[in-house]
């Protein structure tokens, strides 16, 4: 999509009298006058994103700054020279995701109180993908995922990571208990579900509202598609359609839909106008981040998209894939995988999971001891590595090396404002991206380095977008939005959520938090190098033609209903992900097998194994972007490492 305005430097519209350092100087004032406010929550407020980071703007997620000195390691071989700072640790861990935080907090409990864990990470936050922005307008916060969304199916979720969300406070029953006073709150407004064309894509611009909630036909014929297109559209969702593969068994059916592409089963089996292509191309994106020319039709027709039903397929065994953590999207029956407890949003995401962690860890940091509190709790960044924490997080610190030692403790390296330093470690374990393993472990046998540089993590941006208000949306008649050709492929109202002293803004007149979702991809590629291209797009892009698309698809979506962006934009916040979801089987690239099944020929096996003193864990390690999965694979590495010599 190209934009139709001059690119514009963020904030042209937003007055410096109502900012200082991203917090509105009214709150300021307010707050610096209140003599019982902590000394570090006066410090954020006086300092703002300079001494919080979650409260920065612009370009987050894999920010400036944190990923240049891996890039150096391995794509120039550069070498640090690095200090002994003379500490001694009996776990070290890479990563402050909520992988390498349950890794902590499982050796903690453990190895005893006295035992002492640094964390390590790259960021200038804790969380990895969990991350959380926050704005802060006219004395009231607001809050927005930056990456891992939400507690997907948690009644799917095993003993492991089901038994720590429970020590570490979360209260399902009490949550659904809390949102449910504001859960309709858009349906109450008659918001629903639109899709907008655009004309780049479907030769005009056009917002049509009620996808889902009126007759397709109904719906369709609103839209600028063709009639050949609609028709065909109608055809695949009709429960009265033929046979597409007549000549196979019900089996043979199922097995050789895993071997052709969502998109090759349109065009060549059902005859599809390649109009039907371009509507559902953006479908996949939000899981797999490619089209459906890298989507296996098997997966399309277990996740319920059209095209299949006078097929009589074999419905999945609900047990297939059961032990897996996650979702296991296109693999396994998902009328098992998603049945139980609705999904938990918290108004930061996973974030919430994180800081939670983090107050069990490292007492102090975050005050209250519940899930509600912990929402709107000023976090005190300075603790996290004070001397004397049992546990310390470490920020800002890109590990380079990890010597597992033999006979003796391993040797941890970092770099900290291009500065090399090294602590020792009775164990170690690698809650990092999986492809970064070995080049800090080169000891490491050659089969599972290559294990662990095979997968190509999915790349994403996920924009937090920070309105003074949303009757746009309103006027159009719509929560969330749908863009197959658009440059994000989805914009949502923040999830109506009220959890204890947090409340969702539930009248259009006040501000709220909308996200964008984008998918970078290249059709025509293996999944893979899809993925590898859309990481160097992502890379490349910068903060200002990102905010220049915002700005032009709000106006060319909602515009007509009023929408502003140099009145209506606060702030912006781009969560870019180069190195994303992780990666998982797919059958039309893989070995059906990795996909089907959990046999311990898949890479991510031998990937995983420990090697003396250093064990891996991360979501990376069970080949699902789940957090349960982190938090299983955590569970394990400590298991390990505490089985070690």
């Amino acid at each position: 999509m190209t934009p139709t305005r001059k690119p514009r430097r963020f904030g042209d519209d937003i007055s410096r009298r109502d900012f200082l350092s991203g917090i509105p100087v009214a709150l300021t004032g307010a707050a610096l006058a209140c003599r019982d406010v902590p000394a570090f929550q006066r410090e954020i407020e006086r300092e703002g994103a300079a001494a919080y980071p979650p409260l920065r703007t612009g370009m987050r997620g894999s920010h400036p700054g944190s990923f240049e000195v891996a890039h150096e390691l391995v794509q120039e071989g550069r070498e640090w020279t690095a200090t002994e700072t003379g500490e001694a640790y009996d776990l070290v861990v890479v990563g402050a995701g909520i992988s390498g935080l349950a890794a902590a907090h499982y050796f903690s409990k453990q190895a005893g109180p006295d035992a002492r864990v640094l964390l390590l990470d790259n960021h200038d936050d804790f969380g990895g993908h969990a991350k959380r922005n926050e704005f802060r307008l006219d004395g009231r916060t607001y809050l927005m995922s930056g990456g891992t969304l939400y507690v997907e199916a948690p009644s799917q979720y095993g003993d492991i990571a089901g038994g720590l969300l429970e020590e570490i406070g979360i209260d399902r029953g009490r949550y659904y208990e809390s949102v449910a006073s504001v859960a309709d709150t858009y349906e109450n407004l008659g918001l629903e579900q639109g899709m907008f064309f655009d004309r780049e894509t479907f030769g005009t611009d056009m917002l049509v509202a009620g996808v889902g909630s009126r007759p397709f036909a109904e719906f369709l014929a609103d839209t600028p598609l063709s009639e050949t297109v609609r028709a065909d559209l109608i055809r695949l969702h009709s429960e009265e359609q033929p046979d597409y593969l007549p000549d196979l068994s019900p089996a043979g059916k199922k097995a050789y839909l895993a071997t052709i592409s969502y998109r090759d089963f349109l065009l060549e089996h059902a005859k599809c106008d390649p109009g039907v292509v371009r509507f559902f191309d953006y479908r996949p994106k939000s899981i797999y981040c490619t089209g459906i020319d890298a989507y296996p039709a098997r997966y399309a027709w277990e996740e319920g998209l059209p095209g299949f039903s006078g097929m009589e397929i074999p419905e999945t065994p609900p047990d297939l894939l059961a032990d897996e953590p996650g979702g296991q999207h296109g693999r396994e029956n998902q009328a098992r995988a998603y049945e139980g407890d609705p999904d938990v949003y918290f108004p930061d995401g996973n974030a919430t999971i994180a800081r939670l962690l983090v107050r069990g860890l490292v007492p102090g940091s975050v005050p209250g001891s519940t899930m509600e509190d912990v929402v709107m709790a000023p976090l005190d960044y300075g603790m996290l590595d004070r001397a004397g924490n049992r546990t310390r997080i470490r920020l800002s610190s890109t590990v380079i090396r990890v010597e597992p030692g033999q006979g003796g403790p391993a040797r941890v390296t970092y770099v900290r404002d291009d500065q090399g330093h090294t602590v020792t470690a009775g164990r170690v374990i690698l809650a990092c991206w999986h492809n970064i393993v070995p080049h800090l472990v080169p000891e490491l046998p050659e089969s599972q380095r290559d294990a662990l540089s095979w997968p190509v993590k999915s790349p994403l941006q996920y924009t937090s977008v920070l309105l003074r208000n949303w009757r746009a949306f309103t006027e159009a008649g719509v929560s969330y939005i749908e863009a197959p050709g658009g440059y994000h492929t989805s914009v949502g109202l923040a999830e109506q959520l009220s959890l204890g002293d947090y409340r969702t803004s539930t009248s259009p007149d006040e501000p709220l938090v909308i996200s964008m979702y984008r998918y970078p991809c290249e059709p025509g590629l293996s999944r893979r190098d899809q993925h590898r291209a859309g990481r160097m797009d992502l890379l490349r892009t910068t903060f200002e033609t990102v905010e220049a698309n915002i700005r032009d698809q709000l106006n060319r979506m909602l515009g007509p209903s009023g929408f502003d962006d140099q009145r209506d934009i606060a702030a912006i916040t781009v969560n870019r992900w180069p190195h994303g979801y992780t990666y998982t089987y797919n059958p039309l690239f893989d070995p059906p097998e990795w996909a089907f099944e959990a046999g311990d020929d898949r890479p991510v096996v031998t990937a995983r194994q420990p090697f003396g003193r250093v064990a891996i864990a991360g979501a990376d390690a069970a080949a699902s972007p789940h957090t349960d999965a982190a938090i299983q694979e955590a569970h394990r590495a400590v298991k390990e490492v505490l089985a070690a010599d």
